[in-house]
């Protein structure tokens, strides 16, 4: 898979979360490794949802992983505090908005 094409799919899979009851402002870049490797954002802002594929130098967390597991992430298929202790996901950052990415992916409409 190209990361043209993860990107899309992923993007397509964040979009559908429901950030209309978050307040606070949370920025997380994700680095993908390996396959369809590259980065990308999701940035929560006065109750909407951006998702770009750049690099986000305003950040909360940072996460990194390969495009399998943050595909399984953004689609509920795997817990990201699982996937963090099975070593499967890395995270730099605010460990406490890190945590808010579990919640804001269950938020789906």
């Amino acid at each position: 898979m190209t990361y043209e094409a993860f990107f899309e799919k992923v993007k397509g899979q964040f979009m559908e979360a429901d950030v209309s009851d978050i307040k606070e402002h949370l920025a997380y870049q994700f680095n993908i490794v390996g396959e369809a490797e590259g980065i990308f954002y999701v940035e929560v802002k006065d109750g909407k949802l951006y998702v770009e594929p750049y690099e986000y130098y305003d950040r909360d967390a940072v996460f990194i992983a390969s495009a399998d597991t943050l595909m399984k992430i953004s689609e509920g298929k795997l817990d990201p505090v699982k996937a963090f202790t099975f070593r499967k996901l890395k995270v730099e950052g605010s460990i406490d908005k890190a945590l808010k990415l579990k919640d804001f992916i269950q938020s789906k409409k």
